[in-house]
């Protein structure tokens, strides 16, 4: 019982957005427990011939707990397999405390988050000089409550990019909250299951995105994205950064236009 229990992202859905030590991990793993329901299975096809590899989609926290609990002191090495990064709304912080009061340990290999896949896929930075330097990621509440400060409408006071979770199936009132701070014309981007084979982006603002969601038939596994970087590109609004620019000067780049420290 020398191995940890490894806690792996697997990233949005695309089965090469697995980091390189998430992918050895799952490789070396005489038990694997994932969530089959937003886990692709092809991650599993390179698992070991004699993996024991378990569907936690329909287990409650405890059966869960039972396979990793008794996997790792059977002496198996154990990878707990989560959708993109699981420290956003993975619900492991409950797994690792009931490992940590039984004395088993536990570490974490962080995954590509959706929101990276999708702005990926749209070729788009969330943060441009001159347009938005903060990204918010939140949730609308649902089953799982969401603190009264943490509104949508008072997230999107500060103006910023916003990256909605958990939330499509609620679109309308998403864009009824969203509304109260940013204009109609606000850009909006869907994307639904980044990463997989039949994933979807759709775009428009806050006075059409509902509908062309609806149109489209997305009532899950997607994310909102919200702000005026996503017209940034098509109406100028970005400045350059300041990173390249030959007047700005910095450790690796010396005074004037094409200056490089020397090497050696």
């Amino acid at each position: 019982m020398t191995h940890p229990i490894w806690f792996v992202g697997a990233g949005p859905g695309d089965p090469e957005l697995i980091t390189v030590k998430g992918k050895r991990l799952l490789m070396e793993a005489d038990r694997v427990v994932y969530t089959g329901s937003l886990v692709p299975e092809t991650l599993l096809k390179d698992c070991l011939p004699h993996a024991g590899i378990h569907d936690s989609a329909p287990l409650n926290l405890e059966e869960t707990h039972a396979l990793l609990r008794d996997g790792y002191r059977a002496g198996k090495k154990v990878v707990r397999l989560h959708t993109g990064d699981p420290s956003l709304y993975g619900a492991i912080q409950e797994q690792m405390e009931l490992l940590e009061k039984e004395g088993i340990p536990c570490e974490v290999v962080p995954g590509v988050s959706a929101a990276f896949a999708a702005a990926a896929a749209l070729r788009q930075e969330l943060t441009l000089p001159g347009v938005s330097q903060t990204v918010i990621l939140t949730r609308m509440a649902g089953k799982t409550p969401v603190p009264e400060k943490e509104a949508l409408s008072a997230l999107a006071a500060h103006g910023a990019t916003l990256v909605i979770y958990l939330s499509v199936q609620q679109m309308e009132k998403v864009v009824l909250e969203l509304s109260c701070q940013y204009p109609l014309s606000t850009p909006v981007c869907v994307a639904y299951r980044v990463g997989w084979p039949d994933q979807k982006l759709v775009e428009g603002t806050l006075e059409t995105i509902a509908a062309r969601v609806r149109e489209a038939g997305i009532r899950r596994q997607a994310l909102i994205m919200v702000g005026d970087v996503f017209k940034a590109r098509k109406e100028g609004l970005s400045r350059k950064s300041m990173l390249y620019d030959p007047s700005f000067h910095h450790g690796f780049r010396g005074k004037g236009s094409g200056s490089f420290p020397e090497e050696g």
